[in-house]
């Protein structure tokens, strides 16, 4: 335990890790796997009810998540993919193309040289899954709970709670609380953020025939459309609408909504039959030049919420917490934890993928979100060479695989 300010009445953790969704329970789990004996204290402001662990929470609803090939590795590292390996669709190929232009391609996993370009799961699985693996840990949890002031100490944080009313103590505070963190907010870590004038609207897609393994990546004059492939031949669709468009689609039924969506995208990936709850919500990029502060880290949608065209954000998320919990399990001192030192260390790592994933995904989203006809020709022009020389579409199979050299030593040096 690392040497914080001495108090009875408090109690003090190694670690308090504010978020009790995928990327904290995830960080948890990780840090429970070494053999340090780190005493982590997890805090959710939302409540489970461990009567339904796949509709428990928030973060475990019908939405589905992309996994990227490095994610299924951290998932299998930390004993996990097992478990979620049955509920999980693959990405056996990947359609891009632009709608009213003739840029075409597409990337297949065998010509890549591996089992699956990404894998498709509803988050309440990942949610059942991990919520059992975290009830065998010695992981503490307080559930609802919030934060309601930080203040710094030497050697650590003191963590004043809004329903319990007694503060806590740790030498490392970790944010996973999601986008707009108030929580990071509260430990100076700020974020600029950039409004996309688009709404992203989720929902899963039954069809008439199979999908086979097929994503969609479509480029409409108002953003991406996204069908991802889901069990039970069912797609889930991330939409990306204008603003005022918005009200109007989610006004349809269901009907009203497939045949919309049938003309926006098109018919190659068959016919829509059949829609299920639809979610909405604003698309913007949020992200921190340097998500760290006094003994505090943000992860995930708290450093970084991305635009879901690459389905990047919490494959993002998953490298971060893994090489955190690297540089963790490589300290030669307890007392090093959460220090000046080990956070940079931990900076230094990631800040090339952060800078690298988030200018990637930003420019595509500008790039195909544009209708004026240089833009067209230019994503006309590129996408018939990918398709033309595969070596091209080198860079986003790295991206779909998220293949990244993460624990290198060059890049944590």
């Amino acid at each position: 335990m690392s040497d914080l300010d001495k108090n009875n009445n408090l109690k003090n953790y190694d670690l308090v890790i504010v978020g009790g969704g995928m990327v904290g329970i995830s960080l948890a789990l990780l840090l429970a796997q070494q053999q340090s004996g780190w005493k982590v204290l997890l805090l959710e402001a939302q409540t489970y009810d461990d009567s339904d662990k796949q509709n428990n929470h928030p973060s475990f609803d019908s939405r589905s998540t992309a996994l990227s090939w490095s994610s299924r590795k951290i998932f299998q590292g930390a004993g996990l993919w097992s478990e979620l390996e049955s509920h999980t669709s693959a990405i056996k190929k990947i359609h891009v193309s632009d709608r009213g232009h003739m840029g075409l391609t597409r990337i297949s996993a065998d010509e890549a040289g591996v089992e699956a370009l990404g894998y498709v799961i509803e988050n309440r699985w990942i949610g059942a899954v991990l919520l059992d693996k975290l009830a065998a840990t010695s992981v503490e949890m307080m559930a609802p709970e919030r934060v309601k002031k930080i203040i710094p100490l030497k050697s650590g944080v003191r963590i004043e709670l809004e329903n319990s009313g007694e503060p806590v103590q740790a030498s490392l505070l970790v944010i996973a609380d999601g986008a707009n963190s108030k929580t990071a907010q509260k430990l100076g870590i700020h974020s600029d953020r950039q409004p996309y004038g688009q709404q992203g609207i989720i929902a899963n897609i039954a069809l008439q025939d199979a999908h086979n393994g097929v994503a969609y990546e479509r480029f409409t004059d108002a953003g991406p459309l996204a069908l991802l492939p889901l069990s039970d031949n069912r797609y889930s669709l991330v939409w990306s609408v204008r603003n005022d468009e918005l009200s109007t689609l989610m006004a349809l039924d269901d009907a009203g909504f497939l045949s919309a969506l049938q003309k926006a995208f098109g018919y190659r990936a068959g016919i829509f039959k059949k829609v299920g709850k639809r979610y909405s919500y604003p698309l913007k990029l949020i992200a921190s030049d340097k998500p760290l502060s006094h003994r505090g880290v943000a992860l995930g949608n708290a450093a970084h919420c991305l635009h879901p065209v690459m389905g990047q954000g919490f494959n993002l998320g998953m490298r971060d917490l893994t090489v955190l919990a690297s540089v963790i399990a490589d300290l030669d001192d307890t007392k090093q934890l959460g220090d000046y030192a080990m956070l940079a260390r931990y900076w230094e790592a990631r800040k090339k993928d952060h800078q690298r994933t988030i200018n990637m995904t930003d420019s595509i989203v500008h790039i195909f979100s544009n209708s004026h006809f240089p833009f067209a020709v230019g994503r006309t022009i590129a996408l018939q060479a990918m398709s033309l020389f595969p070596s091209l579409t080198t860079p986003i199979v790295k991206q779909a695989k998220g293949q990244f050299n993460l624990l290198t030593q060059e890049e944590r040096s």
